[in-house]
């Protein structure tokens, strides 16, 4: 899957006073726990996502999954590609981790995705223009920052 051809939806930030190798634990540990049970799980399969249980190496590294998304790039303490598909969307979970002064580092969480055809666009209209993909990223990095501060 070709990253950078995929239409930039949006990204998020928040700063984590931890050094990246923390940030990096937590971001895996959160991402894990996050994308478990049984509801998450069920969601998965019901839209059809190539990856629908967590499977291979923790923490996170190329190959390992959660359910709805495979890992395509870790580069750890810098960068974690996430990627997946399903019956309504290509799409890309970027984080990326950058020193922000002593002590602290600053986590990105960009959302790159494709949504073909009429009911890829009413599912970006159900996920994206009602505001729940953002709460939930926001929520998502609120995590890693509570987990590793």
């Amino acid at each position: 899957m070709e990253i950078a051809a995929l239409p930039h939806v949006d990204e998020h930030t928040t700063t984590v006073t931890a050094g990246p190798d923390a940030v990096w634990r937590g971001l895996s540990e959160v991402l894990d726990r996050s994308f478990t049970g049984d509801r998450v799980v069920g969601y998965a399969r019901l839209v059809g996502c190539a990856d629908s249980a967590a499977s291979g190496p923790r923490p996170l590294a190329e190959g390992s999954t959660v359910p709805g998304f495979r890992v395509a790039s870790a580069d750890r303490g810098r960068e974690l590609v996430l990627v997946g598909r399903h019956y309504f969307s290509t799409y890309a979970l970027v984080f990326r981790l950058d020193e922000a002064g002593a002590g602290r580092t600053r986590l990105r969480a960009e959302t790159r995705a494709r949504f073909p055809g009429p009911f890829g666009a009413f599912y970006r209209l159900c996920v994206i223009g009602t505001g729940g993909h953002a709460i939930t990223v926001r929520r998502l990095l609120a995590a890693v920052r509570r987990r590793t501060e």
